[in-house]
């Protein structure tokens, strides 16, 4: 039951944070000089001021934007994120049918990122000062400062153009017929240079994070008790160390969602992969009010399910969290 009202109680933090981005995007989206009609004209050669003003009243932008911020919030409160002027569809369907791409992405590069980068920074810890130690931080050090989508490019140069490996885009071989593990390796594939991409850039905060928890847990004084009474070093460093360093870890990955999410709208123009990120990218050029607000909300509901998540792992790795809920 503790859990569950923690749950709960997270949960319903979560409405003022869902109501504030839902007025803050709508409201900068709406003030913003130009709207659909105007993206739709300029990609369609023009028209007629009458026509424009028919287009307005037809896709309901005719009325001012407190008459729209009302139809919108009366909308969302029956959990009805709109229509989308530019795709001519419900924006439920269309963020449902991108939503596991992206997801697919983000979570593999979450999941590459995070385990590279502890093991990374466990190995640094244990060798702190050596010449293995200097060689992960500078390499750490590059990647960071390195874009994702210069990484991205140079990768589809390299292993796409060049060496012909891997494919260049998209999510799976067009016109293929693959069922079972063909598919899923067809996928895997395609996914190998995007994640990549994606997760060598947030790779160094891990390796950062874990080397400064691990050599704070070495000085402690439990430690040394251990190592005073003779347990393997083995031992030692996996069942006592590496378990509690892993805590911060922990919790910047709930903290690495969004960014992660922002990530994935240049990684998935880069490489073609029709996700939220691509979408969005597509709503923005047709000024899609409904749709970019939609992706935005969904957005912050899976970082809001991801530091839920990163919470609920941390009080269950440390006992003093779990018995403070």
């Amino acid at each position: 039951m503790r859990w569950l009202r923690f749950v709960v109680r997270r949960l319903l933090q979560a409405v003022p944070v869902l109501i504030i981005v839902a007025l803050g995007v709508f409201l900068l989206l709406a003030l913003a000089p130009g709207d659909a009609v105007d993206a739709y004209l300029a990609g369609s050669g023009g028209g007629s001021a009458d026509y424009a003003a028919g287009l307005r009243a037809a896709w309901g932008l005719a009325d001012g934007w407190p008459a729209r911020l009302a139809l919108y919030l009366g909308r969302l409160v029956r959990f009805d994120l709109g229509w989308s002027v530019a795709f001519n569809q419900p924006v439920a369907a269309l963020i449902g049918a991108r939503i596991g791409n992206t997801l697919l992405l983000t979570l593999s590069a979450l999941a590459l990122s995070a385990g590279l980068g502890t093991l990374a920074g466990l190995a640094a810890a244990l060798k702190a000062g050596t010449w293995r130690d200097g060689l992960i931080n500078a390499v750490a050090l590059v990647f960071n400062a390195t874009p994702a989508f210069f990484v991205g490019l140079a990768g589809i140069i390299l292993f796409s153009v060049k060496l012909a490996w891997l494919p260049s885009g998209g999510l799976f071989t067009i016109g293929a017929p693959l069922v079972g593990l063909a598919a899923v390796a067809d996928v895997a594939r395609h996914l190998v240079l995007p994640v990549a991409a994606l997760a060598l850039s947030y790779t160094a905060l891990y390796v950062r994070v874990m080397r400064a928890a691990m050599l704070g847990v070495a000085a402690s004084d439990h430690v040394r008790f251990l190592r005073a009474n003779g347990l393997p070093e083995r031992r030692i460093v996996w069942r006592h160390m590496a378990r509690n360093a892993i805590v911060p870890v922990v919790t910047l990955l709930g903290l690495q969602a969004g960014l992660l999410l922002g990530g994935s709208v240049v990684i998935e123009t880069v490489f073609a992969i029709p996700g939220l990120g691509r979408l969005a990218y597509e709503a923005v050029m047709q000024r899609d009010l409904p749709l970019l607000a939609g992706i935005i909300l969904t957005g912050t509901l899976v970082v809001i399910a991801a530091n839920l998540l990163a919470d609920l792992a941390h009080a269950r790795l440390d006992p003093r969290v779990g018995a403070s809920l």
